[in-house]
């Protein structure tokens, strides 16, 4: 451990702890924008600077670490006018339109321009105007909102080891985008989401949750029912619906990552085709029956084939979308109560 003072305060921290985190650990919170500490340091941004007495200028809080008797201060004058600085030359180049953008009440620099009474920007000349990206089936990017803090792109290279965006240009050219800039699609690109995850702004957005704004949802933590995995999301839900999937990052198995299935596939939930009761043939035509009618025929039908012709005239299939705790419940049931080694699994074809 060591100890240092922060705004005035002798606090520790671990060694090696970047000062954002120990800051954070200690109760003060330092702006940044292209920070993630699932992600590799980028220090792009610059608003997590900090000054650090004896330091020649400002210190990136995200790149350096704590060190015994550092001296530091988030929020002196100089720092906070760099901050305003730097968040008056993002929206130099950002478009105003917050009052209609999807991102709106979710979006890290709207946060903190309204933090630092940023109302618009002093400085005047071009903006970058892309054309929205709307091709693929699951996600919408504009460009003119990307305020290049990479996050997309490590996340893309770092966790999804995928690749498929990186900056390409140079000064006010400079943008994010796929090999020779073709749109994102499933030919170049696995559609797992994880760059709207952890975009700040609205320059990548699911287009399932376009036209809900964050303060209509409520949010219900549950385990994605696709796999035996066990990974956690929050369903967004409004109007009694869900809308939408988005990570929670206290999920213990997958964190932010969630697959392309499990961010996008609620359009099962809602279809119309779902069967919702069981059905049973009675005269030739399914009708639906209560679910201790369906439980006790099942049940009896087991019991009746078992007597008639052994357990081995049983044979139980699991499934790949039950979670593992099922799925060793159901071997277990078969092969205890049934008294059957006959039981497999879909996954194993």
């Amino acid at each position: 451990m060591v100890t240092f003072t922060l705004n005035g305060k002798v606090v520790t921290a671990k060694e090696g702890t970047t000062i954002l985190d120990a800051a954070k650990e200690n109760g003060v919170d330092i702006p940044h924008l292209c920070y993630d500490k699932n992600l590799s340091a980028f220090g792009g941004c610059r608003l997590c600077v900090v000054e650090v007495q004896g330091a020649k200028a400002l210190v990136a809080s995200c790149t350096n670490t704590v060190s015994e008797g550092m001296v530091i201060q988030t929020e002196s004058e100089t720092v906070v006018n760099v901050r305003k600085d730097l968040l008056d030359l993002l929206l130099a180049s950002h478009p105003e339109d917050c009052l209609t953008c999807e991102q709106a009440g979710n979006c890290k620099l709207q946060d903190y321009a309204y933090r630092y009474g940023i109302k618009r920007s002093s400085y005047k000349g071009e903006k970058k105007s892309y054309d929205i990206e709307s091709l693929n089936p699951v996600m919408e990017r504009d460009q003119s909102k990307c305020i290049l803090c990479g996050k997309c792109v490590r996340v893309c290279r770092e966790v999804q080891v995928t690749g498929t965006i990186d900056f390409i240009n140079r000064g006010f050219e400079t943008k994010i985008a796929t090999a020779y800039d073709v749109p994102i699609s499933t030919e170049n690109c696995r559609l797992c989401g994880q760059c709207i995850s952890v975009c700040p702004t609205g320059a990548i957005i699911n287009k399932q949750l376009k036209g809900t704004r964050p303060w209509e949802v409520s949010k219900v933590r549950t385990t994605c029912p696709f796999c035996g995995v066990g990974c956690n999301f929050d369903l967004n839900i409004k109007d009694g619906k869900v809308v939408g999937v988005t990570p929670n990052p206290d999920s213990p198995v997958n964190g932010t990552s969630i697959c392309v299935k499990g961010r996008y596939h609620i359009d099962m939930i809602n279809s119309p085709e779902r069967l919702t009761k069981p059905l049973a043939k009675k005269n030739g035509e399914f009708v639906e029956i209560s679910w201790d009618e369906a439980l006790h025929t099942v049940t009896e039908k087991l019991k009746e084939t078992k007597e008639k012709y052994g357990p081995d005239a049983i044979a139980g299939l699991s499934s790949a979308r039950c979670t593992n705790e099922e799925n060793f419940l159901f071997q277990k049931m078969m092969r205890v109560a049934v008294g059957t080694n006959s039981v497999d699994h879909c996954a194993r074809t």
